[in-house]
């Protein structure tokens, strides 16, 4: 069944054609009018009721189908979530870094949201999986502890408005419960006076920019200028000295497990998620950060990129899966060549499926025009072949849960 999506419109998102979510929206929908002026940011796939995906042939809901439906889901699926399509399915086009956050683990969340209602909507986690489609860049997970160390040395603008303890604390005994003294060092800086704060960044860039452009380089001077120049004076400009900068290629991936600090910080991505909407935030945001909870739940372990980067398993020459660490939610790539089709594996989780590129031809029961941007529902336990267009190939993603 063809969706129909919705496209949310944040003030960090590519703008016009430049986005590829501008870009499927107009592919799929000849009827749409991109404006150059606008930022597309996200197109949401799935039942989440902040932008909902309405089934184009019935004009009806596909929440609303699925509770007259309940075959739909499959008996797996029901078991186990209820009548839910309980993750989402999202494309993102990111201009301007999205802020610094961690997302707790389910019993944390059930903590939360009953302490907090009005900060934590909903008692779930919500885990990501980010999969680039254009150039990526994210900040990822708390950088090995030598290499904190290194930034701190050479930068005294930093460290200056950190506490000395913890900062000699780190540099002296990196070997020495290293967790901890990231967290003491980093704690220093979240609950920094921010008029602090954002004297000492103005400070470092007027030193870095009369710096020779290598050792710019190693300070990291280009991503500093883009994190001030959007968030001027905000703490999170700062995070880059304490994680792992992530530059990410077309098809490679990055799992947000739980308490993993994050930030995307532009590209486009496919990304899948379970439903939830609860996110402890830690810069580059004119949102609440909540500190306290922050500094408690983080994840202080020392990553490298490599351990970050999230690798899928070939299930066959048309497709690979990427299978996260949760029961919510696992990502299929398929792809196919011209003079070719292909029957999809059964899966029994109802599935979420977008394509990204070429056309063709999907067919459950009955043929559906396929093209870069078309969005479709397929119940559990059912099988589509894909067909590509005479000279052409299918590129889709598919989302369903990992059970």
């Amino acid at each position: 069944m063809e969706l129909q999506c919705k496209v949310q419109n944040y003030d960090w998102g590519k703008f016009g054609q430049d986005s590829t979510v501008a870009k499927l929206l107009s592919s799929s929908d000849p009827n749409a009018k991109i404006d150059s002026r606008k930022p597309y940011a996200e197109l949401w796939i799935g039942t989440h009721p902040n932008g909902p995906s309405l089934i184009i042939e019935r004009n009806i809901l596909l929440s609303e189908y699925l509770k007259d439906n309940a075959d739909a889901i499959g008996p797996v699926i029901r078991k186990r979530f209820g009548i839910a399509v309980p993750f989402l399915l999202k494309i993102l086009s990111i201009q301007k870094a999205l802020s610094i956050q961690a997302h707790p683990k389910k019993e944390h969340a059930e903590q939360l949201h009953a302490a907090l209602p009005d900060m934590y909507k909903d008692p779930n986690h919500k885990p990501e999986l980010a999969i680039a489609l254009t150039h990526f860049e994210a900040l990822c997970g708390f950088r090995p502890i030598l290499e904190i160390k290194e930034f701190l040395k050479k930068l005294p603008e930093l460290t200056k408005i950190l506490s000395k303890e913890s900062v000699n604390s780190l540099i002296q005994n990196e070997d020495d419960n290293p967790e901890l003294l990231i967290k003491q060092v980093f704690q220093s800086l979240m609950t920094c006076d921010k008029s602090v704060v954002a004297n000492s960044l103005e400070e470092l860039l007027k030193r870095l920019n009369n710096e020779d452009v290598s050792l710019q380089s190693v300070l990291l001077y280009n991503t500093l200028q883009k994190l001030h120049g959007e968030f001027p004076g905000d703490v999170g400009c700062y995070a880059p000295y304490f994680m792992n900068l992530m530059q990410l290629h077309p098809g490679q991936a990055i799992f947000l497990k739980p308490n993993l600090p994050h930030a995307y910080l532009s590209g486009d991505c496919v990304e899948c998620m379970a439903c939830s909407d609860n996110v402890v935030r830690a810069g580059l945001t004119p949102k609440h950060i909540d500190v306290p909870t922050l500094i408690d739940m983080l994840d202080y372990t020392s990553y490298t990129p490599g351990d970050l980067l999230f690798n899928p398993e070939i299930e066959d020459e048309n497709c690979c899966i990427w299978r996260p660490p949760v029961p919510d939610f696992a990502v299929v790539k398929i792809k196919v060549q011209s003079d070719d089709s292909y029957n999809t594996i059964i899966r029994a989780s109802p599935s979420l499926i977008i394509f990204i590129s070429g056309e063709g031809e999907a067919c459950d029961t009955e043929p559906v025009r396929v093209r870069p941007g078309v969005a479709l529902f397929l119940k559990a336990s059912r099988q589509l072949t894909l067909t590509p267009s005479p000279g052409n190939h299918l590129e889709a993603y598919q989302a369903i849960c990992n059970v």
